[in-house]
């Protein structure tokens, strides 16, 4: 338990992990910070966080520090927080790169106060409305470098997270972003290219959404994710990206010879070795 919890970013990730704190009598009283009034004082209304205050007063009275903001701003403000603690607080993010943030964080003299994390979960959704309960159930939450973090603290994060009924993973930051290359940014960028597509032929045929059916829905969902916070996750993660975004467009030509050529063989062939994802998604 916390007396007092500092959410840095009280949106999606920030204000479900708001709710679930409190949910699990983590935290007694819960407090933001944030870039725009707008957001975090709507966060306030709907009762995910007791207070909003500035971040040099935030993180002083805190024993508890949560870093949930888009990647391109996160290793500044978590040099600003480390700069700031004692060896009495715990800060972790939740940040969906992790090789630049703990290359910055790498010489600082606060360091194994921080934990780096990543629970992976989310929605194409954004903003302080768009927290839900429950949201990290079943998931997996990665923790990057934990021999460069302070045991106790680990332990906690660890515990925190393990309440929140999610598994742990270890990993080191170069793999863990290779990894999300693969099983997220690769989802995301796909689905914004598909959504494109759609969006140019439906300005020839305006009855295309009339018979966009679940298939089409479940795979241009993450289409609606927020642009801004999704192009500097590319950015930071951008030699990873291209190199699975190279397969994936090898992938393509692929099914596309085999349509050009009616080699029916091949694109069965294709679609049978593709069936071996229920190794991964069952």
């Amino acid at each position: 338990m916390f007396n007092k919890v500092t959410i840095i970013g009280a949106g999606l990730i920030g204000g479900s992990m708001a709710l679930a704190l409190r949910e699990k009598g983590f935290a007694k009283s819960i407090v933001g910070v944030g870039r725009s009034n707008g957001s975090i004082g709507r966060a306030k209304e709907l009762g995910l966080i007791d207070e909003v205050l500035p971040l040099e007063e935030a993180v002083k009275h805190s024993d508890f520090i949560y870093i949930a903001i888009p990647v391109d701003a996160t290793v500044t403000v978590t040099k600003q927080v480390m700069d700031l603690v004692t060896d009495k607080q715990i800060v972790t993010d939740a940040g969906s790169t992790k090789f630049a943030l703990c290359s910055a964080m790498k010489d600082h003299p606060m360091r194994n106060r921080f934990v780096a994390s990543h629970p992976m979960w989310g929605t194409e959704y954004s903003g302080p409305e768009a927290a839900v309960r429950g949201a990290f159930a079943g998931r997996a939450c990665v923790i990057c470098e934990k021999e460069k973090s302070d045991a106790a603290a680990v332990d906690t994060v660890e515990e925190l997270y393990k309440t929140l009924g999610m598994n742990i993973v270890y990993m080191d930051a170069y793999n863990h972003d290779i990894h999300a290359a693969y099983v997220s940014h690769i989802s995301h960028i796909t689905s914004f290219a598909l959504a494109n597509t759609v969006l140019e032929k439906e300005r020839e045929e305006d009855t295309i959404f009339e018979l966009a059916g679940g298939g089409f829905e479940s795979t241009v969902r993450l289409a609606k994710s927020n642009p801004a916070m999704w192009a500097a996750i590319f950015m930071q993660n951008k030699e990873n990206v291209l190199d699975v975004l190279n397969e994936h467009i090898s992938q393509l030509r692929k099914f596309k010879a085999s349509l050009e050529k009616e080699n029916m063989a091949y694109l069965t062939e294709l679609m049978t070795h593709a069936n071996k994802i229920t190794r991964i998604l069952k």
